[in-house]
């Protein structure tokens, strides 16, 4: 009875442990955000604000520059998720459907690039972007996005795409549709929790994004959200309620999101999970 009781009690005293251990940042953010300076400075830790203020939300959204850097961000993750989702729909149909030569390198040189630390390729982006005098431009940096996020658009489809039936894509045929209209008519409503999981994963990789808009972006106003969080100081150094306040404005898109695509993200990821 004991060691049943205990095999069934350490893995939920884990699981909670690991989930306070997440979550708690986030509420000490949330909660920092919403108190007075006095007690944000105070020796002792106030775990919930006895008179909650809204004056850091205000010094975050009335700083320079907060609603063209929003638009921008806004942009090109809007616009790099959406294009990533578009060739990679094709791509991964090919990928999962398809079997010809080289296929296999294919998706192995996909996995690499996912793999690998895009950090390595700084300079040489630079460079070329240099060259081609778009530096403060955001058709680079949105490009580049899509590239982040390419592979594991298409690994993720790939694998969901391998996971409706063929006979479905077959049936359709037969009665008269071509290959495209197959895809479109058959294949493509069946993707939505595939495309809710990609969409949502590249989302939050294309917002969170920070070294490369810090490098090829020097003008303030071609800038985005995560560079004006480290830019909440005063004399007397850091504000971290406006710093606080900035950062839950920021990650509260990403929340909502994820709170809305939860489960058919989960759904899109384990039936993606296929071989072939």
């Amino acid at each position: 009875m004991r060691r049943s009781l205990l095999s069934r009690i350490w893995p939920n005293a884990t699981a909670l442990l690991l989930f306070v251990g997440f979550v708690f940042p986030v509420y000490w953010m949330f909660n920092t955000a919403f108190k007075p300076n006095g007690q944000i400075i105070s020796e002792n830790p106030v775990w919930f604000p006895t008179s909650p203020t809204l004056e850091h939300f205000s010094t975050a959204v009335h700083a320079e520059n907060f609603w063209t850097l929003v638009r921008n961000s806004v942009t090109v993750t809007v616009l790099a998720v959406g294009i990533s989702l578009l060739v990679a729909l094709f791509a991964s149909f090919a990928l999962a459907r398809m079997r010809f030569k080289g296929r296999k390198g294919i998706i192995l040189t996909f996995m690499i690039a996912q793999m690998a630390p895009w950090e390595v390729m700084v300079i040489a982006i630079y460079m070329i972007v240099r060259d081609a005098e778009m530096l403060n431009s955001l058709v680079p940096l949105t490009l580049f996005y899509t590239v982040m996020v390419l592979p594991l658009t298409i690994i993720t489809l790939r694998g969901y795409v391998a996971a409706v039936p063929k006979d479905l894509e077959e049936s359709a045929m037969v009665d008269g549709c071509t290959r495209l209209q197959a895809f479109r008519r058959v294949i493509f409503p069946l993707l939505a929790p595939g495309l809710m999981a990609t969409s949502l994963f590249g989302f939050i990789t294309a917002w969170n994004e920070f070294p490369m808009v810090l490098i090829l972006n020097k003008d303030a106003e071609a800038q985005t959200l995560p560079l004006w969080l480290s830019k909440f100081q005063t004399a007397f150094g850091d504000d971290w309620g406006a710093t606080m306040a900035a950062a839950s404005l920021f990650a509260v898109p990403i929340l909502l999101l994820f709170l809305y695509l939860q489960r058919k993200a989960v759904a899109g990821l384990t039936s993606g999970a296929v071989k072939g």
